[in-house]
């Protein structure tokens, strides 16, 4: 029959393409827009990281889609509309540029429809913070900052992961006792304290670099963006450092299951060597486990990145993360003037993101769960 003769097609869930279409949007909003947003703006008369730019005038302004909460803020967005428009406004209605500033309500319809314009008009889409500095910039770039430290933490976590699992799985007996026994150890330590000593120990390994390059006649100053790099670095290998223990024993296990199947002795009796039976039998089986948990480890290190540098151990200021801008924003709620928006935007994106990737990751293992049946 030609329904037994077709070969089966494993269709993917529909949880993979829509976490996957949102996380693919997002990579391209957030690491694809980082050349513009980490390149140079002018402001105050010079040239800045666009992501840091900002007048203090501009501070706290609301979405520009959000309007004003009352009339001193709508005299202050007002204010804020290029000076040509405004000096056409008040032509046309007659009166002075100073009359027309203090105008609010359904009198200043006008001049609402203006707010604000100058030279950034999407600079604002998202609102300002408390130094003038577009939220909308600062989430993209710290979208982009978080992305790419969980990417490459979980892909340093795989890494490590898999080839220990594989090694301790492979050789077995006493090697296998004693790698269980340090992942063991490691367990029970807290990953917050293995990052703060790390990042302790750095700070102190620059400070000593400094000081040499003094005592042999250099200069002594390490620029901000350096030391933004460094802060991003250690953050990334203390993440990817830790987070490999789970795959380690995931990876183990599947190698124990898989060099006592009959292939594995086919290839031993053959004479194939240890390397050629990883390469050729055991990592090919392991690709499904491997990108399972990768998908599942990226939100584990993007969550990570978040919760340490809303603690202010991670990512510094001014170099934003989704994490620090929240923290940021936590303190803008209060019962007098709430400014939500410094805080509601970061964690939109960041809880998003994170779903999709939740989802998207138990949509690849449903996918690779060789016990489901084929569609």
């Amino acid at each position: 029959m030609p329904a037994l003769r077709g070969r089966a097609r494993r269709r993917l869930p529909l949880s993979v393409w829509v976490g996957g279409g949102f996380l693919l949007a997002m990579v391209l909003a957030c690491i694809g827009s980082l050349p513009w947003t980490l390149g140079a703006a002018s402001a105050g008369g010079g040239l800045t990281a666009r992501y840091k730019a900002g007048e203090f005038r501009e501070s706290l302004l609301p979405p520009v889609w959000w309007g004003a909460r009352d009339e001193v803020e709508a005299r202050r967005l007002n204010s804020l509309v290029d000076p040509d428009v405004l000096q056409r406004l008040a032509a046309a209605r007659g009166v002075e540029v100073d009359e027309l500033v203090k105008l609010t309500g359904r009198d200043g319809a006008d001049v609402r429809t203006h707010w604000p314009t100058r030279e950034r008009p999407v600079a604002f889409l998202l609102g300002s913070d408390s130094l003038g500095r577009s939220v909308f910039v600062r989430c993209l770039t710290g979208g982009g900052v978080s992305l790419c430290i969980g990417i490459a933490a979980a892909a340093l976590s795989v890494m490590i992961g898999t080839l220990y699992g594989a090694i301790a799985g492979y050789a077995g007996g006493v090697v296998d006792g004693v790698m269980m026994r340090i992942v063991d150890i490691l367990y029970g330590l807290p990953y917050v304290l293995l990052v703060v000593l790390l990042a302790v120990a750095v700070d102190a390994a620059v400070e000593n670099w400094i000081e040499a390059r003094v005592r042999a006649g250099g200069a002594g100053v390490v620029s901000a963006e350096m030391r933004s790099v460094v802060d991003v670095v250690v953050l990334l290998v203390a993440i990817g450092g830790v987070s490999w223990l789970t795959m380690a024993r995931v990876v183990r296990g599947q190698v124990l299951s898989l060099k006592s199947q009959p292939f594995m002795e086919a290839a031993r009796a053959m004479g194939v060597g240890w390397f050629g039976q990883f390469r050729r039998h055991l990592l090919p089986n392991l690709v499904g486990p491997i990108i399972v948990y990768a998908t599942l480890t990226v939100p584990q290190a993007i969550l990570q990145e978040s919760f340490l540098s809303f603690l202010g151990i991670g990512v510094k200021p001014p170099l934003p993360s989704w994490g620090n801008l929240a923290a940021d924003g936590l303190s803008e709620l209060n019962p007098v003037r709430s400014n939500w928006w410094l805080l509601v935007f970061p964690c939109v994106l960041l809880g998003m993101t994170l779903l999709a990737l939740n989802v998207l990751g138990e949509g690849m293992r449903e996918a690779f769960d060789p016990k489901r049946g084929r569609r």
